[in-house]
């Protein structure tokens, strides 16, 4: 009688036992909770960071660009009168008719480099629709502007700029390039690496 009453006395202690597994269970569910939450807090830390980091981007090139020429009144660009490494002549009248990129670079300049295969696939992408001219700046010799054309397999017309132009444009740094409108009036203008998205999304609905 005894030995029944320890096994009828142990029996309600064995039905409140948790079923086996059921705690090993629980705990890799609460681990993948936690992973969760800190792929969650990592992804909105990295959030905040992009956004941040492109906020110090566009108040930096924003305040490069400040001197440049005005867009908002869209202005008629200054007039030019300069050759290209071909020997033709152009001028601000020459350019209007349809949307223009103007982007004035110098041959030592590395950003100018770096940007230069995005100037090649944007002239091949929406030339028939936008023109795009270069002007060499800052240069020593017309041949080194040769060479950095050749260098840089640049299909669009090089032009030799001058002093003059360059400070008719503003350009105090490169690469500085304007985009004007059909009429040759100032539509945008920016500072430094230059990218067929920027690009693009400067012409649209010129």
């Amino acid at each position: 009688a005894r030995r029944q009453g320890a096994i009828d006395h142990a029996v309600p202690h064995a039905a409140h036992r948790a079923p086996a597994g059921a705690g090993t269970a629980e705990t890799a569910e609460v681990a993948l909770r936690r992973r969760v939450q800190h792929g969650r807090t990592r992804l909105r830390r990295l959030v905040l960071e992009v956004g941040v980091f492109v906020v110090i981007v566009a108040g930096v090139q924003a305040w490069r660009a400040r001197d440049l020429l005005p867009t908002d009144e869209r202005m008629a660009a200054p007039a030019f009168h300069l050759s290209d490494l071909d020997g033709r002549p152009w001028s601000a009248a020459d350019i209007v008719g349809r949307p223009a990129v103007v982007y004035f670079f110098a041959p030592w300049c590395g950003v100018c480099a770096a940007s230069s295969p995005q100037l090649r696939w944007f002239h091949r992408w929406r030339g028939d629709d936008v023109q795009v001219l270069l002007v060499g700046l800052d240069w020593s010799t017309i041949a080194e502007l040769r060479d950095y054309a050749t260098r840089h397999a640049l299909p669009m017309p090089v032009l030799i700029g001058d002093p003059a132009t360059g400070a008719a444009f503003r350009v105090r740094g490169y690469p500085t390039y304007y985009v004007l409108d059909s009429e040759g009036r100032v539509a945008a203008r920016d500072i430094g690496l230059t990218t067929v998205v920027g690009l693009w999304i400067r012409t649209i609905g010129l």
